[in-house]
């Protein structure tokens, strides 16, 4: 069994935006030749996350306006005391992006059947930028023969 570990790179719009890696994630696939196994999609960012859901643009839309209710960015939150930590100066006050993060997914795991992700017909890997613009990676492990 091959274990094969990669990074997608992905520069990011400023705010909340979403992207498809799939794409990527089924090339990586191809170019190792793996027929069955597993893939990891790894989130490697606070303020990230991933999940797997349909690529419709409304929706995603849709996704965007939810996440700004869970956590607006107007809220007070502790973690914006930035007088009160020990930051960088560049230290951006992101408390919302965090929690939006923590209500989603840092990692996906997907079966790898016969060359493809098994993934329904309408599921895309999503990353979920929610306090860019940002340079981000992702790390995929893909186990498997």
């Amino acid at each position: 069994m091959s274990i094969i570990n990669k990074l997608i790179e992905v520069e990011t719009a400023k705010g909340i935006s979403i992207y498809n890696i799939t794409p990527q994630i089924v090339k990586l696939i191809q170019i190792n030749n793996i027929n069955n196994g597993q893939v990891i999609v790894f989130s490697r960012h606070t303020t990230t996350a991933l999940a797997i859901n349909e690529n419709e643009e409304r929706l995603l839309e849709d996704v965007k306006v939810y996440l700004k209710k869970l956590a607006p960015e107007s809220d007070k939150y502790l973690h914006n005391d930035l007088h009160l930590r020990d930051v960088p100066p560049d230290e951006p006050i992101n408390a919302h992006s965090h929690l939006m993060a923590m209500t989603l997914s840092t990692s996906e795991v997907i079966p790898i059947f016969d060359g493809k992700l098994a993934l329904g017909t309408w599921q895309s890997v999503l990353l979920f930028e929610l306090d860019g613009p940002r340079k981000r990676t992702v790390l995929v492990q893909i186990s498997g023969e």
